[in-house]
């Protein structure tokens, strides 16, 4: 069953040879992703879950890099191999997170595409959450990118409020919330955490975790939401 999930975005700054002379501005967001992970060293197996171009499972290891941003930096999974395809860009975030909390676990990961059916997320969700007595799920996703005039989507007003459902959900531990999420919204404010989210609410079914949100805010006009549920 689900025992503790970290929700964290993924954009490659948090990284910080990847941000270069930027990475001070995203020290608070680091920490609080690094605290929100390293809650989940007590579990039985770590599952990350991230958006993909494409659908795709990783459970022997799995190994990304961040040469496409220009830095010769490579991760993987932990304690898994290297067989596979390359890790998506936002499981390539986590599996750097794991790292750099320290947390040694069995891990396994699943890139979702960003236009699946909420149905076929929750079920997934429901299926992550029996492969282990103590599941632990690392969610990566950005919520809208569309908070400024000078976000990847510009400007658009709904953002705003789109966003502080989703912060008031994730410190809530509100799966139903989540799972409630509209995709077609959510696609039209750019929000690529809602599939990544709603494999969460479908794992936390039937649980009484509690939630705290870490961290809300949005530095470059793209929501950036940290949450501890367990």
């Amino acid at each position: 069953m689900l025992a503790a999930a970290a929700v964290c975005p993924c954009p490659p700054l948090l990284v910080p040879e990847v941000a270069a002379g930027a990475a001070g501005e995203a020290a608070g967001l680091r920490e609080a992703c690094l605290a929100a992970v390293r809650e989940l060293a007590g579990v039985d197996l770590v599952v990350v879950v991230g958006t993909g171009e494409r659908a795709g499972v990783w459970t022997e290891g799995g190994a990304g890099s961040f040469h496409r941003y220009g830095v010769a930096k490579a991760v993987r999974l932990p304690l898994g191999g290297v067989d596979g395809p390359e890790l998506s860009p936002a499981l390539t975030v986590g599996a750097w997170l794991l790292e750099e909390a320290g947390v040694q676990v069995p891990t396994h990961a699943v890139a979702v595409k960003p236009d699946t059916a909420t149905e076929r997320l929750l079920g997934l969700g429901r299926g992550l959450a029996e492969l282990a007595d103590r599941v632990g799920l690392l969610v990566l996703g950005d919520g809208s990118a569309r908070r400024s005039v000078k976000a990847p989507g510009y400007l658009d007003e709904r953002a705003e409020g789109y966003d502080r459902e989703v912060a008031r959900a994730l410190g809530a531990a509100d799966a139903p919330a989540l799972a409630a999420l509209d995709p077609e919204l959510s696609a039209e404010l750019m929000a690529e955490g809602r599939a990544p989210w709603q494999v969460l609410a479908g794992a936390a079914e039937g649980t009484a975790l509690g939630g705290a949100l870490r961290h809300d805010d949005a530095p470059y006009g793209v929501g950036y939401l940290v949450a501890s549920w367990g």
